[in-house]
């Protein structure tokens, strides 16, 4: 063996020995012999601690009951373990004998999960050190902390909490332990109560240090203290208190008398005169303190009798003042009050005539108006509401005269009596406007036009399906996986469905929508109105790159894109709603529930995928049937056959070959749009001639009730 190792040997063996030596033996003269003591063990269970770590735990707790007289009018002892939850091993008052306590130790199962530090200590206050657990108001609160690692939570106010309510926290890291954590849980001062050793098998030495301080002697009986006026004892240390009335100086010893007043907590209304630990309550010059012994009361002047006011006196500091009832007004003597004529004053509202009374004012109207409900304006009287008139349909009245005119409703004539109406053709009388078909009814008419095409929204002229009415939002990816050349593509792709479209004011609106990690509204439905500008736009819009959010996107749409605000008609117009989406890969968040609010809502969807996109998203965003609303190309270099076919399934009258586009001039298609139109003409005609026997019928009746 060589020297050096045989010098470490020897060094380890004088450890060994040394630790040996340090270690209290058993018995009973070593047993301490301090006063009453509530000690409470909070024993870190977290899964990082390891079995044998735990075991030295158990023996650090042993080992220190060993030493201590326990029992229940000696050292009471409570043991609580935590990790992510809190379990009382057993309370203050369970056991009174060290045998017991032994054996519960010797049973503890580690909880084995996060290190919840906060939540212990607070269970430790509010469960541990209380009555009815065995807890004494006259014994010292001790508290042990042993942990291993820092805290998932915050220790720093529950343990203030903690030591504000009186107990002494001493705080034992091993091995991972954070020294911040361990101080902000001590008492002070901290050399006395953090301990921190590096691995469990050293946690003993701790146990002799807190053996030396709980058996200490009483520093404030034996010792020259200075407190000045009041010497609290803790195990191995003191620390000094104030009477009631004083706190505490910075020194630690002397006291300072408390000035309540400076505190703002007295409570006095008006002054608060200071004593040590007292205050008494004062009243300014002109005021009497009331029987609260708090709040003032102004003295009352005109309690006394001799004031002039001629209506009401009010006390004001150190005198009085005259007030006026309503309507009145105080003259420049201060006492005496004068009528408010409200009509001279400008303040009334009535809109032809005020009549004054004093503070006060009413409304009338000149001759041959009458005053309306609201009692401030006028309205004409009318002879027409009195029934006394002959017109067969309208009675139109002259503003304040006895007068009155016939007229008649509208598709109806005043025939030359003045009296009565008859039906007139609007079609035949009125410029209409209508480009193909005017059909009259009631009195009025309406627009109409040949089998296959619709009336635009102008109520007057016919499109086709290209000239289809809809508001059109494009929800474009813009990811990084797109890349920028593939994003010139895809502009030309929206030009080229918007090549397709009738954009005009009252036609087709347009509205585009980019998305990547954000949602960004490239321009609203209300934007533009002629396809050009809108190209135009689409061209100079930036690429946006990052993520793939299509769920956020469609929220998006739901709900800015198509309301009102942002362009979108009226639900009451009933202009079709439309999105279309384009992507080239999986959405980062879900897909499916909004997509299904967006047609709940009723917007038709259809879905345009690229390389990477997912077909079963594509489905789920897609309106049914799905198979002709949703489209996918392999690459980028093919969407313009995407545009193609999507064309198809907007537009299908106009296909290539697939239907055929008939020649609106051609001869057979006059006769079948004349057939057409004469056979609705015949069913509007049969539906007026029924009406006008109906309101003839009812008109005869009101005129007999007459």
């Amino acid at each position: 063996m060589t020297t050096s190792r045989l010098a470490l040997l020897l060094l380890n063996v004088a450890a060994v020995v040394a630790v040996a030596t340090a270690r209290p033996q058993a018995g009973s003269e070593q047993k301490c012999q301090s006063g009453p003591v509530d000690l409470v063990f909070l024993i870190d269970g977290s899964r990082s601690v390891r079995p044998h770590e735990f075991e030295s735990m158990r023996k650090f707790m042993i080992d220190i009951l060993d030493t201590l007289q326990v029992g229940l009018n000696a050292t009471r002892v409570g043991v609580v373990q935590y990790s992510s939850q809190v379990r009382s091993e057993f309370w203050l008052n369970s056991y009174d004998e060290p045998s017991q306590m032994v054996e519960a130790i010797r049973q503890m199962v580690p909880l084995a999960q996060g290190t919840m530090t906060g939540l212990a200590i607070r269970y430790m206050v509010n469960e541990a050190f209380v009555e009815a657990r065995g807890a004494r108001s006259r014994a010292p609160d001790v508290a042990v902390i042993v942990t291993d690692g820092r805290p998932q939570d915050r220790v720093a106010e529950v343990a203030a909490e903690a030591r504000d309510r009186g107990v002494e926290i001493f705080a034992v890291g091993v091995a991972r332990a954070d020294m911040a954590s361990l101080r902000a849980m001590a008492s002070p001062p901290f050399e006395d109560h953090v301990f921190l050793v590096e691995t469990f098998d050293l946690i003993h030495q701790f146990g002799l240090h807190f053996q030396d301080k709980l058996c200490a002697v009483d520093l404030c009986a034996e010792s020259d203290h200075g407190c000045e006026h009041v010497c609290q004892s803790s195990p191995g240390s003191f620390h000094c208190l104030c009477l009631p009335g004083y706190s505490l100086r910075d020194d630690g010893k002397t006291c300072a008398a408390i000035d309540l007043c400076a505190g703002g907590q007295h409570g006095c209304q008006q002054i608060c005169v200071s004593s040590p630990g007292v205050f008494t309550c004062d009243c300014e010059a002109g005021f009497t303190l009331n029987l609260d012994n708090k709040t003032c009361t102004m003295l009352d002047f005109c309690a006394f009798g001799n004031h002039t006011c001629e209506h009401q006196c009010v006390s004001v500091l150190n005198g009085y003042r005259c007030v006026c009832p309503d309507g009145y007004r105080l003259m420049e003597d201060g006492a005496q009050c004068a009528p408010i004529d409200l009509c001279a004053g400008g303040q009334h509202d009535c809109q032809q005539i005020c009549v004054s009374s004093p503070g006060v004012f009413a409304c009338d109207c000149e001759t041959g108006f009458a005053l309306n409900r609201d009692n401030k304006t006028c309205s004409p009287i009318d002879p027409c509401a009195e029934g006394r008139h002959d017109c067969q349909q309208i009675c139109v009245s002259s503003p304040g005269i006895s007068t009155f005119a016939c007229d008649c409703r509208a598709g109806f004539a005043l025939n030359p009596d003045n009296k009565t109406c008859a039906v007139s053709d609007p079609c035949e009388s009125t410029d209409h406007g209508c480009q193909h078909l005017c059909v009259s009814a009631a009195g009025s008419y309406f627009c109409a036009c040949p089998e296959g095409r619709t009336l635009r929204e102008d109520g007057k002229t016919c499109g086709t399906c290209r000239q289809s009415v809809i508001d059109l939002v494009l929800l474009i990816d813009g990811s990084k996986s797109v890349r920028p050349r593939n994003f010139q593509l895809i502009k030309k792709f929206v030009n080229e469905v918007v090549d397709t479209l009738d954009v005009s004011e009252h036609g087709t609106r347009v509205g585009l929508v980019q998305f990547s990690s954000r949602v960004r509204t490239e321009f609203t439905l209300n934007r533009y109105r002629h396809a050009d500008d809108i190209k135009a736009a689409v061209m100079k819009m930036e690429y946006m790159e990052k993520g793939t959010m299509t769920g956020m996107a469609l929220r998006h749409m739901l709900e800015r894109s198509f309301s009102e605000e942002e362009g979108a008609r009226a639900a009451s117009r009933a202009v079709p709603k439309v999105g279309l989406v384009f992507t080239d890969g999986r959405s980062q968040d879900d897909v499916a529930e909004v997509a299904a609010q967006v047609k709940r809502a009723g917007i038709t969807m259809y879905a345009v995928g690229v390389g990477k996109a997912l077909e079963e998203e594509l489905r789920q965003i897609a309106s049914e049937p799905a198979d002709k609303h949703f489209f996918y190309a392999s690459d980028f270099g093919a969407i313009g056959t995407v545009a193609l076919n999507l064309k198809l399934d907007v537009c299908p009258e106009e296909s290539q070959g697939e239907i055929e586009v008939k020649d609106p001039c051609a001869c057979e298609n006059l006769v079948e749009f004349q057939q057409a139109a004469l056979g609705d003409l015949e069913r509007v005609t049969q539906s007026l001639t029924a009406m006008s026997v109906r309101l003839e019928r009812l008109e005869q009746q009101l005129l007999d009730r007459k």
